[in-house]
């Protein structure tokens, strides 16, 4: 798999919750790897990965925090992964981009478009916000970092998927409720496809998560692909499709 980034940091532990934190979490949100003990280091020009072997085709880069980078698992058996699989499966010889990094925020995120838009950009699969809401970010914060890099996806070619996030009860009604709307109103409001939650069906679920009860395990990587796939998929055939009318070769 290609990727932008040597993230020296990915093997650090995305969490600073405690055990008793992490038992009132796991019950609707066994999720999203909350911040590391050391803030993440700044990209640098060395932490820029060689380039694709196909720079002349629009990569698929998934972007997102330690859920995505597959915290505690072999590089393949992250989700990103697991999707470029599939999509070998199916002819589609796009490249693809891990860019998910422990602990990152969306402000993070929106911070690292520069270092991945310089390469092509096909279509770009947005799950961020999981640490904003563990940390209690204020949501139109997390919703204008959020906002701003559908636009910058937008403006720079890519077609933009959208993965939303939930907060476990603890977090209060009011802002559990605005945090979890952001995601379909930003894709209402940017007309981009909406994955309504990540972690359908991995997240409160003990074996399918680490003994953290946080990182999904390799099944639970599995699930969410199984998840992403129905929305990803025609995005995915329709990057490709356009880019053979340019003549480029993306399908077998």
């Amino acid at each position: 798999m290609s990727s932008l980034f040597v993230l020296s940091y990915r093997r650090r532990l995305a969490s600073t919750v405690t055990r008793a934190a992490v038992a009132l979490v796991a019950p609707l949100l066994a999720a999203a790897c909350s911040p590391p003990s050391q803030p993440p280091e700044p990209q640098t020009a060395e932490a820029v990965a060689a380039p694709s072997p196909r720079p002349d085709l629009p990569a698929v880069v998934f972007l997102g925090d330690s859920l995505t980078a597959g915290y505690g698992l072999a590089e393949e058996q992250a989700f990103p992964a697991l999707l470029e699989a599939r999509m070998r499966e199916e002819g589609l010889d796009l490249p693809v981009v891990n860019a998910g990094v422990s602990g990152d925020t969306t402000a993070g995120g929106l911070s690292r478009l520069d270092w991945i838009f310089r390469q092509r950009v096909g279509v770009l699969v947005v799950a961020l916000g999981a640490n904003d809401g563990l940390r209690g970010v204020p949501v139109a914060e997390t919703r204008r970092n959020l906002a701003q890099i559908i636009e910058r996806g937008k403006s720079a070619g890519a077609r933009v998927v959208l993965a939303g996030m939930k907060l476990p009860v603890n977090y209060g009604p009011q802002y559990r409720s605005e945090f979890e709307a952001i995601y379909p109103e930003l894709a209402r409001q940017y007309d981009v496809p909406l994955v309504p939650f990540l972690l359908e069906g991995v997240g409160g679920v003990a074996r399918l998560n680490q003994a953290d009860g946080i990182h999904p395990t390799a099944e639970g990587q599995r699930i969410i692909a199984d998840h992403l796939w129905p929305v990803l998929a025609p995005v995915l055939r329709e990057t490709a499709k356009q880019t053979e009318a340019t003549g480029l070769t993306t399908v077998r």
